[in-house]
């Protein structure tokens, strides 16, 4: 296939819209089912080298779940905890402790599923039929993967009436060395951002603890890589070999902080007693709960346990989530890692990371303000490493 026919650009008023390869050669996809559009196969590539590079770099099969051209999350497939299963919706799934693809899938649509709601999914292995069952019953726009067992794809060909998009890329493809793009009619062009990254990078640890665990140096890695294909400016929490709190396209570097770190939070309190116990109705559906369990959690826009209110959710009214609450549970947390795009310009960004549990750092340096920022590490005991490497993605 030379080219593709898109129904129209970013939005209904951008026509015509195609993708091509400009050297004429056949584009390194096949659209299977569906029609997808320019923003799905912006999400698409950027999503599908992120889960390769992750698989590249770990070993293990890696699921993303993009959105606007950045990661709700990532995630290596490691076996969940029933806690998680629960928290994830998926404790109900036959055949999920047999399928590493299906566990990372689950945890990147499990971490912040809000954020998820119509998202496109990559996969760095062929899709069995125990993912396609977890991708089937969710809101989304499709899937890339190198390939699809037969069941799996004459599932996900039913989602959607049949309108469900589904691409195989060839994994086997490699993009040019350099690549262009324009804006406003100017052409950019650049070296493509083949920068390997490796626990190489955390030999120059400038705080008082200089060593990290193998966990520690995986989730700095998910971290990093999660980052590489997140606009910036971006701040990636890690734990567990998933990516659990994403800030991104921020213009300060603390509100990128505080936005990860808030979603972080929010992944550990979604697992704990009082949220995994709400008494909700049988007639809500996952998407619901998520909306109810945000506002349960953040307090945001609906009280959904006052009088009145509560009724709409559950079958009996639940004791609030009060913030001693919430300190009880995020203050037990330790071992989180955290990657920044760029230096971190001041200490709050560590005082900030602090409370979400982070123990681990990997940021570029360079920094007027390194002294601080590693004497406030030094002050909480966190690990940190200086990469030297900026990852900016625009």
């Amino acid at each position: 296939m030379k080219e593709f026919a898109l129904k129209y650009g970013c939005n209904p008023n951008q026509k015509p819209a195609r993708i091509f390869m400009e050297d004429g050669s056949d584009l390194p996809i096949e659209v299977l089912c569906g029609r997808p559009g320019f923003i799905n196969f912006l999400d698409a590539f950027n999503s599908w080298q992120l889960v390769s590079e992750l698989k590249a770099a770990l070993g293990l099969p890696a699921a993303a779940s993009f959105k606007h051209v950045s990661p709700t999350s990532a995630a290596l497939g490691l076996p969940l905890s029933d806690r998680q299963k629960k928290a994830f919706f998926v404790d109900t799934v036959k055949g999920l402790d047999d399928s590493p693809l299906a566990c990372a899938y689950a945890r990147a649509r499990g971490t912040d599923r809000m954020s998820s709601f119509g998202d496109w999914v990559a996969l760095s292995e062929v899709c069995d039929l125990t993912t396609a069952k977890l991708i089937k019953r969710e809101v989304s726009d499709g899937v890339i993967a190198p390939g699809y067992t037969d069941e799996a794809l004459a599932l996900l060909k039913t989602k959607k009436n049949g309108a469900y998009n589904v691409v195989r890329i060839d994994p086997s493809y490699r993009p040019a060395e350099l690549e262009r793009k324009q804006v406003f009619g100017i052409t950019f062009e650049q070296g493509h951002n083949n920068f390997e990254i490796n626990e190489s990078l955390f030999a120059n640890m400038p705080t008082k603890v200089k060593t990290l665990p193998e966990e520690a140096k995986r989730d700095l890695i998910v971290s990093l890589i999660t980052l590489k294909y997140t606009q910036s400016n971006s701040v990636c929490f890690a734990y567990d070999g998933q990516a659990i709190g994403v800030g991104a396209g921020q213009q300060s570097r603390i509100h990128c902080t505080r936005l990860a770190g808030t979603k972080a939070d929010a992944w550990f309190l979604r697992q704990s007693d009082k949220v995994l116990s709400l008494p909700f109705l049988d007639t809500l559906g996952r998407a619901e709960r998520d909306n109810v369990i945000d506002r349960y959690i953040n307090k945001t826009e609906e009280d959904v346990c006052a009088e009145g209110v509560w009724q709409q959710y559950f079958t009996t009214r639940p004791a609030p989530l009060t913030e001693e609450d919430k300190r009880a549970c995020l203050d037990a947390v330790t071992g989180v890692a955290l990657g920044s795009d760029a230096f971190f310009p001041f200490s709050d960004n560590i005082e900030r990371a602090h409370l979400s549990g982070v123990s681990y750092i990997a940021e570029p340096g360079g920094s007027v303000r390194d002294d601080a920022v590693i004497e406030c590490c030094d002050k909480y005991g966190i690990a940190m490493a200086f990469t030297g490497m900026r990852l900016f993605h625009h």
